[in-house]
């Protein structure tokens, strides 16, 4: 007895140190794995991300060089709270949020309509998801024709039945934001519905069966099946749309940089320009920081509202 029970305990500590040379070479082997993105996420995203937090409480024209680096504290953002501009900019990322819920609610309709009642089914999912994928340098020109105010086929249109007047579009303060909204309704539309057409595919077909032999009608199968079980996709669009609209640069740049009258300038534009034409790098490190955090304020607001109507 004494003889086997030395020997087992002799087994036990060559077996834990055999099991721990294995976890350290797997733990070694997982980090050497994953090693570049955490590099690329480290020295691409976090170490800039607090670079802008530093440099918002600065006065820094990085043409100067570090000898121009000179610490103001929360001056900027006192600033910021009284400059029209960008008081205007956050009016307008306000409006262009409305975007959001709209193209969703195109994209669900013509998601359930190709899924369930419309035959060559990839043919009209190709053909709406390609403004999603197609250059916004291309498509913003198309649609810069297209508004054209005195030779515009949709000014030509409407002007053809009856309407004298029509607007001049990306050209008039009231109209220019309204407009770029609709382009963007256009391209995203594509992005939603393929999501929402996969969604659909992932509704088990029993429920609408039992539906059926209730008695139920279309309206009832989609508020009571295909809504709570679509919830969760809603809520994936919901929050990458906000974010999306946070970050509208290309449109503007190229269909109004901005104007006319700052109509359609936002947080993203003012921090552009503030930067790279004016080199206030300080002053826009403060706007990119207060953009940070009206995105996480929103995200955040809607990760604790999901509990009351996403159904996992």
């Amino acid at each position: 007895m004494n003889r086997n029970s030395s020997v087992v305990s002799m087994d036990r500590p060559i077996s834990k140190q055999r099991t721990g040379s294995l976890q350290r070479k797997e733990s070694l082997a997982g980090l050497l794995f994953v090693s570049p993105m955490i590099i690329g996420v480290t020295f691409l995203t976090l170490i800039p991300i607090i670079a802008t937090f530093l440099i918002s409480f600065s006065d820094w024209n990085f043409i100067m060089g570090l000898q121009g680096f000179k610490w103001v504290g929360l001056s900027n953002f006192q600033t910021l709270m009284s400059d029209t501009a960008f008081l205007k900019s956050m009016k307008n990322n306000a409006m262009f949020l409305l975007t959001v819920p709209i193209y969703m609610g195109i994209s669900l309709v013509l998601a359930i309509l190709i899924e369930k009642h419309i035959y060559f089914k990839s043919f009209f999912k190709v053909a709406f998801f390609m403004p999603y994928i197609s250059s916004v340098v291309a498509v913003a020109t198309v649609w810069m024709v297209l508004f054209n105010p005195s030779t515009g086929p949709v000014n030509q249109f409407l002007t053809s039945i009856g309407i004298d007047n029509p607007p001049k579009w990306i050209a008039d303060p009231s109209y220019a934001l309204p407009s770029l909204m609709m382009v963007s309704i256009w391209i995203s539309i594509g992005f939603n519905m393929i999501i929402y057409i996969a969604g659909l595919q992932n509704i088990p077909k029993d429920l609408y069966e039992a539906a059926d032999i209730d008695g139920a009608n279309g309206w009832v199968k989609f508020q009571k099946i295909t809504l709570p079980l679509l919830s969760p996709t809603t809520f994936f669009l919901l929050v990458s749309g906000i974010i999306a609209t946070f970050k509208v640069f290309d449109l503007i740049a190229i269909l109004t940089r901005g104007g006319p009258m700052r109509s359609t300038s936002m947080m993203v534009w003012d921090m552009y320009e503030m930067a790279f034409v004016n080199l206030k790098i300080g002053y826009a490190s403060s706007m990119a920081s207060v953009l940070f955090f009206c995105v996480l304020l929103i995200t955040i607001l809607q990760w604790l509202g999901q509990k009351k109507w996403v159904n996992y």
